[in-house]
């Protein structure tokens, strides 16, 4: 049952709100998925449920189903799909709630794909660069160039960096919360260009603008912990 509410945002909710769904629609931000990925992408849900979840959804016009050379795959529809930007917005809202890390929470790779969308939105960087970031055996790719930095998973180099690090210093990364030399400290591992890294992923106040990478310069480097 709905909120019964004219209201924009009771009607999305009446769409969206409910639990596990707008999980379902980060999944689908990344890729279509068969059921049996989105199953393994959100543990913790029973099968029934995520079943009447995507029935809810293709009902109201947010998904649907696709064949693909995988088989049966849910995506989400043109409409559907514009629920990036509130669920980016989302994100960078929830940094506070970050910071004291998993603590026991479970974590997939994949899940960094959107928050680093939402962080990264709006950087240009000089010239084309190509990052990776490596996290719990998944490979994320950063491309930036003078258009934006798009954000790729299962990314195949080559990179002009590579910085092998967990979910919890890439977030703290990208939020602006600690600087590279910290994650660098703290066990992250950076293969390559370093100023181009920087280019792509500034760090300083996020709350600014302001970046502490400004004033480094532009040759090449190899650090590691």
């Amino acid at each position: 049952m709905g909120y019964g509410q004219y209201c924009g945002c009771a009607r999305a909710l009446d769409i969206v709100g409910d639990r596990w769904t707008l999980l379902i629609v980060r999944e689908l931000l990344v890729s279509p998925a068969r059921f049996t990925d989105l199953r393994a992408g959100l543990p913790g849900i029973a099968t029934n449920l995520l079943s009447n979840r995507l029935k809810a959804l293709q009902a109201d016009g947010v998904v649907e189903r696709r064949l693909a050379s995988t088989g049966v795959v849910y995506a989400l529809t043109e409409w559907g799909a514009q629920l990036r930007e509130p669920l980016m917005a989302l994100v960078r809202w929830s940094g506070p709630l970050m910071a004291r890390g998993p603590a026991g929470d479970e974590f997939r790779p994949q899940w960094l794909v959107v928050p680093l969308e939402g962080f990264l939105a709006g950087r240009t960087v000089d010239r084309p660069t190509r990052v990776a970031l490596h996290v719990d055996g998944a490979t994320i790719g950063l491309d930036g160039g003078p258009d934006g930095v798009s954000v790729e998973l299962d990314a195949a180099g080559p990179f002009d960096a590579e910085l092998s690090a967990t979910g919890q210093a890439v977030l703290a990364l990208v939020a602006g919360a600690r600087s590279l030399d910290q994650v660098l400290a703290g066990g992250a591992v950076l293969i390559g260009n370093r100023p181009r890294l920087e280019a792509v992923i500034p760090y300083g106040d996020p709350r600014t603008g302001a970046s502490a990478s400004s004033s480094v310069g532009e040759s090449g480097s190899t650090s590691s912990s």
